[in-house]
């Protein structure tokens, strides 16, 4: 488990399909997906997480607000392939309702942190479509910067990375404050 100041991050479990279903299968929050997601597909990408906790020790985790526990989306690691080579991408989904109060930007941080400091990976991307300045925003925020375009899923997106400066942390300043702000 993964903890911030005002979240929790942790595996997924069968019980939170219903929850994460509300959230994929609305079409404002999928706006960036070819379509919002079944109850099927659902099911079948948090049974890929839970696989990808075991193959790779990292996943998308479930995004839940400590103060009640409320599942409010997902944040995590996940290998992609881009241009041919494995990447390491740190992705996520917050519920519309929740977005604007830096929850992403705060979950996609601890992330990072996670990714260079436990896992200790050299380098981590973002793979975002290029109108979705919302995601590009946090990408920038947590120090990820535009790398260059690529033809990924079936369409182009804008690849960003920061690498961790060969083992050493690599880290911005960031207030707490000014995430909660976004």
């Amino acid at each position: 488990m993964i903890e911030t100041k005002r979240l929790c991050l942790r595996p997924f479990t069968e019980d939170d399909i219903p929850r994460l279903h509300e959230i994929f299968s609305d079409r404002e929050t999928m706006a960036h997906y070819p379509s919002p997601f079944s109850y099927e597909k659902t099911e079948a990408w948090v049974r890929w997480n839970q696989e990808s906790y075991e193959e790779n020790g990292f996943g998308l985790w479930a995004v839940c607000l400590r103060e009640n526990q409320t599942l409010i989306g997902d944040c995590g690691l996940v290998k992609q392939t881009v241009d041919g080579c494995t990447e390491v991408e740190v992705g996520y989904h917050i519920d519309k309702n929740h977005w604007s109060q830096g929850f992403g930007s705060e979950a996609a941080f601890a992330c990072k942190n996670y990714a260079f400091e436990t896992l200790g990976l050299n380098r981590i991307i973002s793979i975002i479509v290029p109108d979705n300045m919302p995601s590009r925003r946090v990408a920038e925020k947590i120090g990820l910067r535009e790398e260059k375009e690529s033809f990924v899923f079936g369409k182009n997106h804008v690849i960003y990375s920061v690498d961790n400066g060969n083992g050493v942390h690599h880290s911005i300043t960031i207030n707490e404050e000014d995430i909660a702000k976004t």
